[in-house]
C-alpha cells in the first residue's frame, strides 16, 4: 500500500466530526493504530491524518481492528461510502485480510453485515451501500480482520452518509458515485463538461447546472474500429431491495448508427434489458423513465453501441430513483407478500377450478399417518385427498395469482406425501399462460420420503403473464394417497443466485454450520448436527423443519443416562431495551421423551432464568415456540435438553430465529407430561 500518495483532495478526511470512535476491544483483537484501551475514548493525534489503517506492525493475522459510529438515524433513505484499500504480499494469499461492515440497530441483540470484502487493490476503491429508512437509531462497526502476509493492512479515507440512494449520481462528483466503466480499447464512458475539452464531438452543457461547468458522462464513437464495439457504464450493486421509477437524462446525436440501450445484471450473471431507445428524440436533453425493480443485489449497466466510427455520442446525466412507479406504469407491480400463502387465514390469493373434489384446508392433530401443517405444527394446510376419489386423473387445481410476464421468479413451497405406492408425478407444478391459455410442466415428484415436510423450489421466466399451478395426480384407483401442501412463497429472482451476504447472525438453520451457537463440552452426550431420521426407533424427527433434507440439532438419547442434560448456547448477545422474541422449532417425540427449556444467562447472576419448557412427549410434527423476553444487560441463551426416562427420548431443534421485538402470535402454552417429576431438572451428570 503507497501511504505517502492519498486519494485526490476531492474526498474529505476522515476526521473526529465524521462521528466514529474508538471501540475498546476484548483481549486477543487490537485497535485501529497503535492505541491502546486506556486511551480508546479519544482518537490518537494520527487520526488527523489523511486516512486510518491496519497493519501487521502492530497486529498479526487473524486479529480484528474496529471503529464504531456514534449514534445514527435514517427517516430517509440513505448512501453510505465508503473508501478503502486492502494490500496483499506479492504471490497467492490463502487467507486474504478482510473488510466487514456491519449495522447495529438500538434494540436488537446481533450486528447485521451489510457489506464484506477480501479484494485486494492497489489503488482505492469505493463501496456504495444502501440504509434503507427507519426510525430506529443505529451504529455503524466498521471491522478490519488481518490476513496473511508480513505486509497485509487495510485502510479507510472516507466514510460519508449521505441522503438518497446509491443508484442516484450526477456525476458532479469526481467519484462518480461509485459508478465506473468497463475499460474497451476503442470506447469508453467518459466525464464530460468543465473546461475539459478532450473530445472530437461538439457536446452539449450539462443538464444539472445547464453550464460549461457541470459534469455528465458521454461516450463518443470516434475511435470505433468494429462493427458493434460496445461501451458499458455499470452502477454500484443494490445492497437492499428496492421498487420503483429510475429516471435519467441522456442525449444523442442525431441521424447516426448507435444504440442505447440499459440492462440490469444479478450476481448470477444474469443480464436482462429493462428499456432501449425507440426513436431519434429531441436534439436537447431527453427524460427517460423505467419501471425498476431489485428484490435482490444487481447492478445497472448503461450499454451504448456503435456500428461505425460515425456512430456520434451519447450523453447521460442526473439518474434518479424514486420509490412511486413511474406515471407511464401500466398495471399492478408485483408483490411477493400478495403472492404467498401459509394458509393460515384462508387461501389468500390462490383459488381452485370447480372441477374434482379439489385441495381442502385443514387442520389436524398430528399421527404416524398425518403431519401437523408446516408452518407452526398445529395450523392449517392444504390437501389433495386423492385417496377417496372414485376416478383415476387431475383431481382438481390450485391456481396462484397472477404474475407479471418477462420476469424471472422463484417459486418455493413445502410437501408432505402419503400413502402412494408409486410416488413420480403424485404431484406436479404447471404454468398457465393467460394470453395463450397454454400449460407447461415445470416440475414434478420423483421420489420423497413419506411423510416429510419437503422443500422445493423453481425457477422460471415467461415473456406472457402466468399463473402457478399445483395438481395432484391419482394413477389408479388401485394407488390413491394424500398430498399435503403448506406455505408457498413465489419471490422476483432465481432461487439459485449466489446469496452475496450470509443470513442475519440472528438466524440459524443449521444448514451449513451451528451458527453463532457454542457447547462448553463434546462428547458422545452432547448436542449433535445431523440429518435425516435419528439411530433410535420410534423417536425424534424424519428430516430437519428447513428443507426436510437438511440439518438440524438433537440429543441421541441412547448415548446419554436417564436425566442426563446436554446445554447448547449462544454467544453473548448484546442485551438492549425493549422486548425480544425467540422462536424455534423442536421436535418431542417418544414414549420416553424428557425436558426442553430454554434459559436466559447473565454474568452478574449466578442461576439462569427460565424461559420456556416443554416436558414429555409433545407430538410426531415439528412444533413451532415463541419465547418473549427482556434482557438489557448482556446474555446467553441456552437450549437445555435433558435424557428421558428410556432411549425413545431424543429431542431435536431447528430454525432457531433472535427478532427485535413483542411475539406478535403467541403458542398454546398447555404443558404435556409424560408422567415423571420436573425435579429431573436437579439432576446432574
Amino acid at each position: 500500500m503507497n501511504l505517502n500518495n492519498p486519494p485526490p483532495p476531492f474526498f474529505s478526511l476522515l476526521k473526529i466530526d465524521c462521528g466514529f470512535f474508538w471501540l475498546c476491544l476484548p483481549t486477543g483483537s487490537c485497535s485501529l493504530l497503535s492505541t491502546t484501551c486506556e486511551d480508546a475514548s479519544k482518537p490518537p493525534a494520527t487520526w488527523q491524518g489523511h486516512y486510518v489503517y491496519v497493519d501487521t506492525s502492530f497486529a498479526k493475522q487473524g486479529e480484528k481492528a474496529m471503529l464504531l459510529s456514534s449514534d445514527l438515524q435514517a427517516e430517509e433513505w440513505n448512501c453510505l461510502r465508503l473508501v478503502y484499500q486492502i494490500t496483499t504480499p506479492p504471490g497467492s494469499v490463502s487467507d486474504p485480510s478482510q473488510l466487514n461492515l456491519y449495522v447495529r440497530f438500538e434494540d436488537e441483540s446481533f450486528d447485521r453485515l451489510l457489506w464484506s470484502t477480501k479484494e485486494p487493490s492497489d489503488s482505492w476503491l469505493i463501496a456504495s451501500l444502501d440504509l434503507q429508512n427507519s426510525p430506529k437509531k443505529f451504529k455503524i462497526l466498521i471491522e478490519g480482520v488481518l490476513g496473511q502476509g508480513n505486509t497485509a493492512s487495510i485502510a479507510l479515507f472516507e466514510i460519508k452518509m449521505t441522503a438518497g440512494y446509491c443508484i442516484e449520481c450526477d456525476f458532479e462528483e469526481n467519484h462518480l458515485c461509485g459508478f465506473v466503466n468497463r475499460w474497451n480499447p476503442n470506447v469508453n464512458w467518459f466525464v464530460g463538461g468543465g473546461t475539459v475539452k478532450n473530445t472530437h464531438s461538439i457536446l452539449p452543457e450539462d443538464h444539472t447546472f445547464r453550464s460549461e461547468q457541470g459534469h455528465y458522462m458521454y461516450v463518443d464513437s470516434v475511435y470505433v474500429k468494429h462493427f458493434q464495439e460496445v461501451a458499458q457504464l455499470i452502477s454500484p450493486v443494490t445492497t437492499a431491495p428496492m421498487s420503483g421509477c429510475l429516471s435519467f437524462y441522456y442525449q444523442l446525436q442525431q441521424g447516426n448508427d448507435n444504440v442505447f440501450s440499459l440492462y440490469t445484471r444479478d450476481m448470477a450473471g444474469l443480464y436482462e434489458e429493462i428499456w432501449k431507445v425507440d426513436g431519434p428524440g429531441n436534439a436537447a436533453w431527453n427524460l427517460a423513465e423505467v419501471e425498476f425493480s431489485a428484490p435482490y443485489p444487481m447492478e445497472v449497466i448503461f450499454k451504448v453501441a456503435f456500428n461505425g466510427p460515425k456512430g456520434g455520442y451519447v450523453a447521460l446525466d442526473d439518474i434518479s430513483f424514486s420509490p412511486v412507479h413511474c406515471q407511464n406504469q401500466t398495471g399492478l407491480p408485483f408483490s411477493a407478500v400478495e403472492s404467498s400463502c401459509d394458509f393460515e387465514e384462508g387461501l389468500c390469493n390462490f383459488h381452485q377450478d370447480k372441477e374434482g373434489p379439489g385441495w381442502t384446508r385443514v387442520r389436524v392433530k398430528p399421527n404416524m399417518y398425518r403431519a401437523g401443517d408446516h408452518t407452526t405444527g398445529t395450523g392449517h394446510y392444504l390437501l389433495a385427498n386423492t385417496k377417496f376419489t372414485a376416478q383415476p386423473g387431475y383431481i382438481g387445481r390450485l391456481y396462484g395469482p397472477s404474475l407479471p410476464g418477462n420476469m424471472q421468479y422463484c417459486v418455493r413451497f413445502h410437501y408432505a406425501i402419503f400413502g402412494f405406492l408409486k410416488m413420480s408425478d403424485t404431484l406436479a407444478v404447471y404454468i398457465f399462460e393467460e394470453n395463450h391459455v397454454v400449460q407447461e410442466k415445470i416440475w414434478s415428484v420423483l421420489e420423497s420420503p413419506r411423510g416429510v415436510w419437503m422443500q422445493a423450489e423453481i425457477s422460471f421466466k415467461k415473456p406472457m403473464p402466468t399463473k402457478v399451478v399445483f395438481m395432484s395426480l391419482c394413477k389408479s384407483f388401485w394407488d390413491c394417497g394424500l398430498v399435503a401442501l403448506d406455505d408457498i412463497t413465489i419471490q422476483l429472482g432465481n432461487c439459485r443466485a449466489p446469496e452475496r451476504l450470509p443470513p442475519a447472525p440472528g438466524e440459524c438453520t443449521f444448514d451449513q454450520d451451528e451458527c453463532a451457537f457454542t457447547q462448553e463440552k463434546r462428547n458422545r452426550s452432547s448436542w449433535h448436527r445431523g440429518r435425516g431420521e435419528t439411530p433410535t426407533s420410534y423417536t425424534g424427527p424424519k428430516g430437519d423443519h428447513t428443507t426436510g433434507v437438511g440439518y438440524y440439532m438433537y440429543i441421541e438419547a441412547s448415548h446419554m443416562v436417564y436425566g442426563q442434560k446436554a446445554h447448547l448456547l449462544s454467544w453473548p448477545l448484546r442485551g438492549v431495551p425493549g422486548k425480544h422474541c425467540l422462536t424455534f422449532f423442536y421436535h418431542m417425540y417418544g414414549a420416553g421423551t424428557g425436558l426442553l427449556s430454554v434459559f436466559l444467562k447473565t454474568e452478574e447472576e449466578s442461576k439462569e432464568s427460565l424461559l420456556w419448557r416443554r416436558q414429555g412427549e409433545q407430538s410426531i410434527s415439528w412444533l413451532r415456540a415463541l419465547v418473549e423476553y427482556s434482557c438489557r444487560r448482556q446474555h446467553q441463551i441456552i437450549f437445555e435438553a435433558i435424557r428421558g426416562v428410556s432411549i425413545r427420548s431424543d429431542i431435536a431443534i431447528d430454525d432457531v430465529k433472535f427478532q427485535a421485538g413483542p411475539c406478535t402470535e403467541m403458542e398454546d402454552t398447555t404443558q404435556q407430561s409424560s408422567g415423571y417429576s420436573e425435579d429431573l431438572n436437579e439432576i446432574e451428570y
